[in-house]
């Protein structure tokens, strides 16, 4: 993703915003010109569209995930580590920026739109994938179980994962979701642990 300028930071921190506090449908070009104070074209000026400012959270977002090259700088750390690391990390991004879970969380966005949808798509299968070679790398370390297929043990921790988030959304973040997310992350592992 190219650097935003200060102004297009503003449109799309003003545009989390709304999402979180007023749902998507309230994300129009009149209410986020009103929100920052500035005119509809002026907005024009900086995104084409509504939907391309949705492709840059989308790709802000995408910014702050792990990645392999995040993973193999803890080379010392078993498997079970690096999936409680990753587990982690988001739930601490998403206490950092709580308005993103609005968004990532957001199915609506994501129905209606090619390029949203393989956006999304896109950055839940690097995501799938990174995980299930850490998966695989611990079933064969004996770490982890075995009797399940990998898939299926990246599709119970990214459902669990998903499942906190969104309740924790919905809860108008009435809990810690770092320790509910620590907590949760203990029973998967036993869940999953060889």
């Amino acid at each position: 993703m190219k650097q935003l300028t200060s102004r297009q930071e503003e449109i799309i921190n003003a545009s989390i915003e709304i999402i979180s506090e007023k749902g998507i449908q309230n994300l129009t070009i009149k209410n986020l010109s009103k929100a920052i104070g500035i005119s509809e074209p002026a907005i024009y000026r900086h995104f084409e569209s509504k939907m391309d400012i949705l492709l840059t959270i989308l790709s802000k977002f995408e910014n702050y995930i792990i990645t392999e090259k995040d993973i193999n700088k803890n080379i010392g750390l078993s498997p079970i580590k690096k999936l409680e690391g990753i587990f982690s990390h988001h739930f601490s991004y998403f206490e950092k920026n709580p308005a993103f879970a609005a968004v990532v969380f957001a199915e609506e966005i994501f129905r209606d739109d090619k390029r949203l949808s393989e956006k999304i798509h896109t950055i839940m299968k690097r995501n799938f994938e990174m995980m299930l070679l850490i998966v695989k790398d611990g079933q064969a370390k004996g770490e982890i179980r075995k009797d399940i297929e990998g898939d299926q043990i990246i599709l119970i921790i990214m459902g669990a994962l998903r499942l906190i988030v969104k309740k924790w959304k919905l809860s108008d973040h009435s809990f810690n979701i770092i320790s509910d997310g620590k907590k949760l992350w203990r029973t998967v592992k036993k869940l999953i642990s060889a």
